[in-house]
C-alpha cells in the first residue's frame, strides 16, 4: 500500500520526506525512494527493503534542497528491486515521478514509446507517466500541461505527483479515481503534499484532499487546484485535529468508512502482478503448485470463521464451476470436531485476515495430521497460518484497523476468482477462450467498485430511513446467497441490530412469517440468472406488507416499481458481481451504524482477531 510525501518551501526537504514516510509505514511497503531538486538538477536515492537501507544511502550520499518528493512500494509491475522502487526519472533525468496505483493500460503505452526509441529503466507501469510528460514538455508544453495530457491518456485508478528540473517552483499533484488519497497541506511559505495525513500532520494541520479527476499545482505561494480538464476550482480548506489515530483516518470519519473506500487500492493490488491480460492467464507462484499435483487434487475443503467463512462460499461455486473440482466449505470452530474426511489427495484451505485465528489454525492442524495440503489465504505476511502452509496467497488489502471487515473480505473474493481460473488453467478445464474471458473481466474490478463508492451519498440518505429498525432479513441465491449473509453480519456487528441472512429459496420454509411492516427485507437482486427468482422473492415480500430494500443493476427498469429503497450496482460479470453487491451493504451498515452514534471500529465485545477458541 504505497506512501507519497512531497514539500516545497525554505527548509531541507529530505528530513521532512524521511519523517513523512516514517509515519506511513504502517501502509506496508517492500522499497522506499526519495527524490531532490539539488541546484538545479534531479538527485535519486531509492532501494528494496525497509525505511532504513534509504536513510542509509541518504547519510552515505547526502542530498539538500528545498523541493522533493518521496515513496514507499508495494510492488505491483515488477520486482520489489531498487530499479523498479519510485521515484522514476525520465531519458533526460529533469523529469521525476511518484505513484499509487495501477496504469491499467501500460502495456500499450509502453509499446508506444518504445517504437518512438524511449529506453526503459524499470519493469514498472510508473515509468511511462514520467516518459510521456517528458515527451510532451519536449514538444514545447509546460509541466502542468504536460501534465495534463498525460492524465488523460492513462487509465486505471491513481495518484500521481511530479517536479521538473526545468520548472523548479512547483509539484504537480492529481487524483485519478478512487486508488488513494492526495492531501495538500498549507504551511508559512511552505507546502506538503501526501497520500495520507500522517505523514505531514507534525508540519501543518490545514489541509485540502483532492477529489477524484482533480489537479493540484503547489507552490511556496499555496495551491491553485483544477479539474483534469483545466477547469479552475475553489477549495475550503480544513482545520485537522492533532490526534494520530484520527489522523490515520485522513478524510474519514471511522477507519472502516476509509477501508471500505480503500477497496478499489485494495482489488487493485490483489490483481496486480497476478493476472497478465495479455496472455489471459493467473499466476500465483507462492502456491508452490504443478500441472501433475493440480490434477491429483481430489477434493477442496475452505475452512475460515466469519466474514472469511462467507468469501469461502463465493469461492466454492467459483472453484466448482471453473476448475471443476469438489469443494466444501467448513466454520473452522466445527471442523475438528466432526471426523472429516480428509487425505492425501484433499487440499485445505484456510481464509484469515489475521492468520492467527485461534479456530482456524486449529483447522489447519487437523488437516495436517490427516495428510491434506495446506494452502492459506491470508492479509499479514509472516502470520502463522502463512508459516504453516505449504502455498499461500497474499490477500493484499493492507491493514484493516475497524473490527468489521471489509476489504479483507473483497479482496479474497478476487483471490478465491483467480486461483479458480488457475487451477482450471494447470488441470485443462477450460478452453483458451474462456480463460481468457475471465481474465479480461478481471479488468473491470476496480472501475466497478469505485463505481459502487460514488452512490454512498444516496446509501446514506436510505440509511437515514432505515436506523430506527429493530430487526432486517437479507435475502440472495446462487453466488449472492453468501453476500445476504455478509450483509446481515455486518448490520449485526457495527448497529446492533437483529439481521438474518437466508437462502431465498428457503424464505417460504419459515422465515416469511416475520415478514410484516415493521421488517425492511434486504433483497440482493443483480440481473443474473437468479433475477426472475429474485424478483418473486420481492413480489412475495411486497405481498405481505414487508418493505424492501433492493440490490439492483443499474438500468433495471422493473425494480424501482416494487421497491421502497434501491441500492445501485453497475452491470457486473455475475462471477465478479459478489464484490458490488457487497460494496453498498456495507456503506449501508456502516451509515445506520454511525447515525446511530455508535463506535463503529470497536464494536462492543468483538475483536479484530479472535486468538482463543
Amino acid at each position: 500500500m504505497c506512501g507519497i510525501v512531497g514539500y516545497i518551501g525554505p527548509q531541507d526537504a529530505m528530513p521532512i520526506i524521511l519523517g513523512g514516510l516514517k509515519r506511513l509505514e504502517y501502509r506496508g511497503y517492500d522499497s522506499a525512494g526519495l527524490a531532490i531538486l539539488q541546484n538545479a538538477h534531479i538527485e535519486v536515492r531509492r532501494d528494496a527493503g525497509k525505511l532504513e537501507k534509504l536513510v542509509s544511502l541518504v547519510q552515505q550520499d547526502p542530498v539538500y534542497g528545498h523541493v522533493g518528493i518521496g515513496h514507499t512500494r508495494w510492488a505491483t509491475h515488477g520486482e520489489p528491486n531498487a530499479r523498479n522502487a519510485h521515484p522514476h526519472m525520465g531519458a533526460t533525468g529533469e523529469v521525476v515521478v511518484v505513484h499509487n496505483g495501477i496504469v491499467e493500460n501500460f502495456l500499450e503505452l509502453r509499446d508506444e514509446l518504445s517504437a518512438e526509441g524511449v529506453q526503459f529503466k524499470s519493469d514498472t507501469d510508473t515509468e511511462t507517466i514520467v516518459h510521456l510528460v517528458e515527451r510532451y514538455m519536449d514538444s514545447g508544453l509546460d509541466l502542468v500541461n504536460a501534465a495534463r495530457q498525460t492524465f488523460h491518456l492513462l487509465r486505471g485508478h491513481q495518484s500521481v505527483v511530479l517536479m521538473s528540473s526545468r520548472e523548479p517552483d512547483k509539484i504537480v499533484a492529481a487524483r485519478l479515481g478512487n486508488a488513494g488519497g492526495v492531501v495538500v497541506g498549507f504551511g508559512d511559505g511552505e507546502m506538503y503534499i501526501a497520500s495520507d495525513l500522517p505523514a505531514i500532520l507534525e508540519h501543518t494541520r490545514r489541509m485540502v484532499f483532492l477529489e477524484n479527476m482533480q489537479m493540484a499545482t503547489v507552490s511556496r505561494e499555496g495551491l491553485i487546484l483544477e479539474t483534469i480538464d483545466g477547469e479552475a476550482l475553489d477549495y475550503e480548506i480544513q482545520n485537522v485535529q492533532w490526534d494520530p489515530v484520527a489522523a490515520e483516518k485522513g478524510e474519514y470519519r471511522h477507519f472502516m468508512q476509509k477501508e471500505i473506500h480503500e477497496q478499489v487500492r485494495s482489488l487493485t493490488d490483489t490483481i496486480a502482478g497476478r493476472a497478465d491480460f495479455d496472455q489471459g492467464r493467473i499466476y500465483l507462484p507462492t502456491l508452490n503448485l504443478d500441472p501433475d499435483t493440480a490434477r491429483r487434487i481430489r477434493k477442496i475443503i475452505i475452512t475460515a470463521c466469519g466474514t472469511a467463512f462467507h468469501a469461502g462460499l463465493v469461492g466454492k461455486i467459483l472453484i466448482e464451476r471453473i476448475a471443476r473440482i469438489p469443494v466444501e466449505v467448513d466454520i473452522a470452530s466445527e471442523f475438528r470436531y466432526r471426523d472429516p474426511l480428509v487425505d492425501e489427495s484433499t487440499v485445505l484451505i484456510a481464509i484469515s485476515q489475521s492468520g492467527e485465528t485461534a479456530d482456524t489454525l486449529a483447522a489447519m492442524a487437523e488437516g495436517r495430521q490427516r495428510g491434506a495440503t495446506l494452502w492459506s489465504i491470508v492479509n499479514v505476511i509472516g502470520s502463522q497460518a502463512m508459516r504453516i502452509s505449504d502455498g499461500f496467497i497474499s490477500m493484499q488489502a493492507g491493514p484493516e484497523i475497524g473490527v468489521a471487515s471489509t476489504k479483507a473480505y473483497t479482496a479474497p473474493l478476487i483471490d478465491l476468482y483467480m486461483l479458480a481460473v488457475y487451477l482450471a488453467d494447470l488441470r485443462g478445464t477450460l478452453s483458451s477462450g474462456e480463460r481468457f474471458k475471465l481474465v479480461q473481466d478481471l479488468r473491470l474490478v476496480p472501475d466497478l467498485a469505485g463505481r459502487c463508492l460514488e452512490v454512498e451519498p444516496q446509501i446514506e440518505k436510505i440509511a437515514s430511513r432505515l436506523v430506527e429498525i429493530s430487526h432486517s432479513l437479507y435475502l440472495g441465491r446462487g453466488i449472492n446467497m453468501p453476500t445476504a449473509y455478509e450483509g446481515a453480519l455486518k448490520l449485526k456487528e457495527i448497529s446492533y441490530i437483529h439481521a438474518e441472512g437466508y437462502p431465498a429459496g428457503e424464505m417460504k420454509h419459515g422465515p416469511i412469517a416475520l415478514v410484516d411492516r415493521d421488517m425492511p427485507v434486504v433483497i440482493i437482486a443483480p440481473e443474473d440468472m437468479w433475477y426472475e427468482k429474485m424478483f418473486s422473492q420481492i413480489e412475495q415480500t411486497r405481498a405481505r406488507g414487508g418493505p424492501v430494500v433492493a440490490v439492483a443493476t443499474e438500468g433495471d427498469a422493473l425494480i424501482p416499481g416494487v421497491t421502497d429503497q434501491i441500492l445501485w450496482i453497475p452491470p457486473t460479470p455475475w462471477m465478479l458481481s459478489p464484490v458490488t453487491t457487497v460494496i453498498p451493504l456495507q456503506l449501508l451498515a456502516y451509515h445506520i451504524a454511525a447515525l446511530r452514534g455508535l463506535d463503529v471500529d470497536q464494536p462492543r465485545n468483538l475483536a479484530k482477531s479472535v486468538t482463543v477458541e
